[in-house]
């Protein structure tokens, strides 16, 4: 049935795409192709936008079928559907990918969603949704186009957040996700340099996406945050908060890290990107109270000398790794 299912999916993905090979750019060109996850809205529409105005062609990965006709009228775009969590709809996504004859140069594993509430009452299933879609969605998807990227020796990126450094009350189980992206790039980034590909993740700050309105729907459809909780109050506000979301900065900030990822001779491991010098304050801020916290107390201990001396030497050996910042 597995085998089945892929094959059913890649005649689905032929049938709707072929015919648009003309208007999409020609297969033998030689632009780098780049994966998107999430394109449809928000950020990942911002980055496809950007990289297919800038020499990529995009391959657009869209969770639902109707979304797939807007980004198929864009330049340099042709619209993937499938569901992160699918591996037999990302299986055939890659054969569709590897059918057109591009290869594929970049990944950006952008799909994400956001489950807020309480850790004392949030339901199982609802981490078990937020981590199989932000974590492990973006490690089946890097597994199975990982021998496309290998071949190009490209790049691989991932959206994470600065909510991966802060977190807060009702923030905890996104928080947590966007904490492991910050572990899978690591240890990624390490495991890759053998075969000469570069792994990325972008730290976004608020900005305008449909993120806040889709985990409003959530608490509505699955009631998982109830009228009797302890935290009613912090609902209430959560969702007004949430009600905003769409209605923040534009999101080309974002979209201009990813830029940058794909097409820079030096990109850097980290892309901090915050509409306000108060939200990158208290990111970074809360990278230091992080060190300082796990210095405090323990056996060997470095004095303020000690811990200015090893900022120092971190400072150098960046500038060393991205001459820009000198």
């Amino acid at each position: 049935m597995r085998i089945f299912g892929i094959i059913l999916l890649s005649i689905t993905l032929f049938i709707s795409f072929n015919g648009n090979s003309a208007h999409h750019g020609d297969a033998n060109s030689h632009q780098k192709a780049v994966l998107v996850t999430g394109s449809s809205s928000g950020l990942g529409l911002r980055m496809t936008q950007e990289l297919s105005k800038n020499g990529f062609f995009v391959y657009a990965g869209v969770l639902h079928k109707d979304e797939m006709k807007t980004m198929n009228a864009m330049e340099n775009v042709t619209a993937v559907q499938f569901d992160v969590r699918d591996q037999i709809e990302i299986d055939a996504a890659v054969n569709f990918v590897k059918e057109q004859g591009r290869g594929l140069y970049g990944l950006i594993n952008n799909a994400g969603v956001a489950v807020f509430g309480p850790m004392l009452e949030l339901p199982v299933e609802q981490l078990q949704y937020q981590i199989d879609v932000n974590v492990l969605g973006p490690f089946r998807v890097t597994q199975a186009f990982a021998p496309m990227i290998i071949e190009s020796k490209g790049r691989i990126a991932t959206t994470g957040s600065i909510a991966g450094i802060l977190s807060s009350s009702m923030f905890g189980a996104y928080s947590m996700s966007k904490h492991a992206i910050e572990a899978y790039t690591d240890a990624l980034s390490s495991e890759m340099t053998r075969f000469g590909v570069s792994v990325h993740v972008i730290e976004p700050g608020n900005y305008a996406s449909n993120i806040g309105n889709a985990a409003k729907k959530l608490m509505s459809d699955t009631h998982y945050w109830t009228d009797d909780s302890q935290y009613k109050e912090d609902r209430e506000g959560m969702i007004a908060g949430l009600t905003q979301v769409e209605k923040g900065p534009d999101p080309i900030d974002v979209a201009m890290a990813a830029l940058d990822i794909m097409q820079s001779d030096q990109p850097k491991m980290r892309y901090m990107v915050t509409a306000t010098v108060g939200q990158a304050d208290a990111t970074v801020r809360r990278q230091i109270s992080k060190m300082l916290e796990l210095n405090d107390g323990q056996v060997h201990q470095f004095d303020r000398a000690r811990l200015i001396e090893m900022l120092d030497e971190e400072i150098a050996k960046g500038s060393k790794n991205n001459p820009a910042a000198k």
